[in-house]
């Protein structure tokens, strides 16, 4: 589809390609780090036992246990983080209150989003990454690390941690701690 504006005419991949977030941009945002990152994602992989193409959208108390979360699968649409900030807020506001009466957001929002591939950031990725900021605000949460989790293990977005267990595919670990 091509919308022609008073400038000539754009592509919806134009508009799509402005609502990513690059790596060095989330890194430089100050994402809250998590204490213990492999907690958290074997937790999640435990309770949720993600697939390909499986986001996991997960709030934590100011202590990282969790207090909520939710899993789905997107649309086969191309990447787009207006339509991942939509499915995102849906998820939220099915599984926790909004925090907007408060002046500081105090509990955080996480992403781990389950895909094919290499841990290395993609445009899908970048999508994500601006969904899930963007969700947080309109949900009076802070925004928490954006995780990918592949055959390979997984990864946080603009830090250099990660971990190859558990990883897509491999069976959850029953003797996980679940946050």
């Amino acid at each position: 589809m091509t919308v022609v504006s008073a400038h000539g005419p754009t592509t919806d991949t134009a508009a799509r390609l402005a609502r990513t977030v690059e790596p060095a941009q989330w890194a430089a945002a100050a994402i809250p780090l998590l204490r213990n990152p492999r907690e958290v994602v074997s937790g999640l992989h435990t309770r949720h036992r993600p697939a390909p193409r499986t986001a996991v959208v997960a709030v934590l108390d100011p202590e990282e246990r969790l207090l909520a979360s939710a899993s789905f699968t997107p649309g086969p649409a191309p990447p787009d983080g207006w339509e991942y900030r939509n499915a995102l807020l849906a998820r939220l506001r099915r599984v926790i209150p909004h925090d907007l009466r408060l002046r500081r957001p105090i509990r955080t929002a996480v992403l781990l989003y389950c895909r094919e591939g290499e841990g290395r950031w993609t445009e899908e990725d970048g999508a994500w990454m601006w969904g899930l900021r963007d969700a947080c605000s309109l949900h009076g949460l802070r925004c928490g690390p954006y995780i990918t989790l592949t055959r390979h293990g997984w990864r946080v977005a603009g830090e250099e941690r990660w971990g190859r267990s558990p990883a897509v595919g491999t069976p959850p670990d029953s003797t996980a701690a679940q946050p």
